[in-house]
């Protein structure tokens, strides 16, 4: 059946059209992947307090025992995903905290199979009603379940009900503006009836009267199957909207800007306004906690780039060292290449393969020669040229090269006066700019030093 055009009215200002590259696994089927011999589940992978071990060295664990847990509210506990033993608890590479605390897993070579993606499928009778606001809410913080398309907040503490600031409206985000990856497009064309299963529920626990389920409107194949789950199971107030295809559409506050029409203080968070977003595999995995008691321990991710032989969509235990997966989708032609931990605007960069993968790894981009950026560093940048593009772009409306200089000058005082707080590190500055200054570079090294700064005086 020919898919219907569809063209998104909803957008933002300011943003970039970066080539989109998604050929490469767009059309490639979630794939299970069977763990290795070690497995290290990192006891921070959210927003919010740092797990600590509940278990110790020599412990035989099972797939899907709690191995870390705080008792915090803004924490969320971390799973086993194989049957083994627990070798140590020590630290580990972390992609954004250098070195972090894990539980290092030997994993059992006798039975180990790889979790069946497709287990948990769900069918037009679901039911939500069967399940009450604290059922849902229990099972999401058992489960462990944090925001997988951005940060990782704890859903627990975003679905919350609060009587001061009540939420009226849910944006299911669906759009995956970043480069490169298609694992929310899989997600949608393959698990639609699971999303909308998690969206009902998340919506019971919220308290929300309406929904929008936000996709790019270059997915036409995802936004029919979604709306055929949502026609299906004859739900009411769930509507999916087309937005604008342009980068970063898929930011929290961009899509509550472009779908109503809504502006999210600067410094603050979108339940402030009575908005909530959920990544659509979140709401995947709200499903699956709630109606199967199944816990975060695996999550669809995108292996890509030009020299990864076998590019495509896995569904990956977490805590897999990166090196193993690129081994499964290998031969990968590394030289020179960059492996990114994201996409190419807002990817953390890695150099050490053993990083595992956590719960808000969404792909593991391969990039090489000019897809590397290999032309934006410092030896190579000139002096700014006022041209004004970066103010043009900055979906936050700030000054990029201003906050860009103050951090290079040391003088962070001033880079605070800019807003520097309110820069969401898009990488739109960076990428239109034609004296090659990394500006997003410099903005992230000055947060860390104010960062630093502050935790010194506390």
């Amino acid at each position: 059946m020919a898919l219907i055009p569809v063209k998104g009215r909803f957008t933002f200002s300011g943003g970039v059209h970066p080539p989109g590259r998604k050929d490469l696994t767009a059309e490639s089927r979630i794939q299970n992947v069977s763990a290795g011999r070690q497995i290290a589940v990192m006891l921070s992978q959210h927003i919010g307090a740092t797990c600590k071990a509940v278990v110790k060295k020599g412990d035989t664990v099972v797939a899907g025992a709690r191995v870390g847990d705080c008792e915090a509210f803004v924490s969320a506990p971390v799973h086993s995903p194989v049957n083994g033993k627990v070798r140590q608890i020590a630290l580990q590479s972390h992609a954004v905290l250098g070195r972090s605390p894990a539980v290092i897993l030997d994993t059992d070579p006798e039975n180990n199979p790889p979790a069946d993606a497709d287990l948990a499928d769900f069918d037009v009778d679901f039911d939500e009603s069967a399940f009450s606001t604290d059922d849902v809410l229990k099972a999401v913080r058992d489960a462990g379940i944090v925001g997988m398309g951005g940060a990782g907040f704890p859903t627990r503490v975003k679905l919350e009900p609060d009587l001061k600031n009540p939420k009226s409206a849910l944006i299911v985000n669906g759009c995956e503006c970043e480069p490169y990856i298609t694992c929310d497009y899989r997600v949608m064309i393959e698990w639609p009836r699971r999303v909308i299963a998690g969206v009902l529920l998340a919506r019971k626990a919220c308290g929300c009267s309406k929904v929008f389920v936000a996709v790019e409107d270059n997915k036409p194949r995802a936004i029919e199957s979604m709306n055929a789950a949502i026609i299906d199971r004859h739900v009411k107030d769930v509507e999916v909207v087309p937005v604008k295809t342009k980068y970063p559409q898929g930011g929290e506050r961009q899509l509550i800007k472009a779908v109503l029409n809504k502006q999210v203080p600067s410094r603050g968070i979108p339940p402030m306004i009575g908005v909530l977003v959920l990544n659509v595999a979140t709401a995947a995995a709200i499903a699956e906690a709630v109606v199967h008691g199944r816990p975060l321990t695996h999550r669809v991710i995108t292996v890509t780039g030009r020299p990864v032989a076998r590019p495509g969509n896995y569904f990956v235990p977490l805590g897999m060292p990166v090196g193993d997966l690129l081994d499964i989708c290998g031969p990968v032609d590394a030289r020179g290449a960059k492996v990114v931990l994201g996409g190419p605007m807002m990817g953390i960069a890695v150099a050490d393969l053993t990083t595992p993968v956590v719960k808000t790894t969404n792909a593991v981009t391969v990039l090489a020669g000019e897809d590397a950026g290999t032309g934006k560093s410092a030896a190579n940048a000139t002096a700014c040229i006022r041209c004004g593009r970066c103010l043009e772009v900055c979906p936050e409306r700030l000054n990029p090269t201003r906050i860009a200089h103050a951090v290079k000058a040391g003088l962070l005082d001033l880079a605070e006066t800019y807003y520097i707080a309110a820069c969401i590190e898009c990488g739109c500055c960076s990428y239109v700019c034609p004296a090659k200054i990394e500006l997003t570079g410099y903005i992230k090294t000055g947060k860390m030093l104010l960062a630093g700064n502050k935790s010194l005086s506390e």
